[in-house]
């Protein structure tokens, strides 16, 4: 059974930063497409960042420019860094597998000020 557990949320003035991490385990992390996804209030939640096992990204248009994931498949850890955050990233952010597992993590609460 895999276990996700995301930290790093907090609030945060818009144009700041904040750095997730998501630790991950009862699974074979460096094989997979791992994801952050991100849920706001009364939206479906949404993919907003993925990279594979070999490191290969992609972003969605709503961050990219701004937001970096990142893998350390030793630590079975996945990060994303965000800077010049706005309003609108407003959300609990959740990482999970790409397409993801039924097992979710509790996520972990992003909210910005402007």
């Amino acid at each position: 059974q895999v276990q996700l557990v995301e930290s790093g949320g907090g609030l945060v003035q818009a144009g700041g930063s904040l750095r997730l991490s998501c630790a991950a385990s009862g699974s074979v992390f460096s094989w997979y497409v791992m994801g952050w996804y991100r849920q706001a209030p009364g939206k479906q939640r949404e993919l907003v960042a993925q990279i594979t096992s070999g490191g290969s990204t992609f972003h969605a248009n709503s961050v990219k420019g701004r937001f970096t994931i990142s893998r350390d498949n030793a630590k079975n850890t996945v990060y994303l860094q965000m800077n010049s955050l706005k309003p609108e990233d407003t959300a609990v952010y959740y990482c999970n597998r790409v397409p993801s597992w039924d097992v979710w993590g509790q996520g972990t609460q992003v909210t910005v000020s402007s």
